[in-house]
């Protein structure tokens, strides 16, 4: 039988060990292992063959897909998308005969909301993944990531910017682009290489 609860689904196959946390309208499917002292928000969406370690805390309406492995330290805000076979690691200097599971020993990734991350992408210990960025499949990230970023490549290096809808951003000599999506406006900051969404009332025209 599966694990029905008045707040989520959870296929006959998946392991919660007794003291995690899922939210209501959240679905955990095959082969998915909850360890006590994982949170879950609600209305998220784990594929088959996913762990979730003790430590780790999603936000609302995360969506990760099949063969991920989610270690202590990993934290993810709302509306974050993990792709198949996405690696998280917890230590960057792993060694057989040195254990390193004390307090403080895991070193924390933070992704914030709205975060990409393609099928095959590894995430190396101790970054932050700054609102919407985008890693591109099988890259490798080893340092932090600005907000709307898109990155790619071993290691993973910026290669443009994103929307909050997954467009790429065309700027134009004003340093302003448009989501061809969902209309709304974003500016660059050539000096501190940052993106910022303009507010919805700003009505500055942008020529892509």
């Amino acid at each position: 039988m599966p694990h029905i609860s008045p707040d989520y689904y959870a296929h006959p196959t998946a392991i919660l060990d007794e003291g995690c946390q899922i939210g209501e309208g959240s679905r955990i499917w095959h082969f998915c292992h909850i360890c006590a002292g994982a949170a879950i928000g609600e209305q998220c969406n784990l594929g088959q063959n996913v762990f979730v370690a003790d430590g780790v805390t999603l936000g609302r309406n995360v969506k990760v897909q099949n063969n991920v492995s989610l270690y202590g330290g990993v934290i993810c805000e709302d509306d974050v998308f993990l792709g198949p076979s996405v690696v998280f690691t917890n230590v960057k200097n792993p060694r057989s005969a040195v254990p390193r599971k004390g307090p403080g020993q895991y070193q924390p990734t933070y992704l914030e909301q709205g975060v990409t991350i393609g099928a095959n992408a590894t995430i190396v210990c101790g970054v932050r993944l700054g609102r919407y960025a985008f890693v591109g499949a099988g890259s490798v990230v080893t340092h932090d990531v600005p907000a709307y970023a898109l990155v790619y490549g071993t290691p993973a290096r910026p290669q443009g910017w994103m929307s909050a809808y997954g467009h790429r951003l065309t700027f134009d000599a004003q340093h302003r682009a448009t989501c061809p999506e969902s209309g709304e406006q974003y500016e660059l900051s050539e000096t501190a290489q940052t993106v910022r969404p303009l507010p919805k009332n700003d009505k500055r025209t942008t020529k892509n």
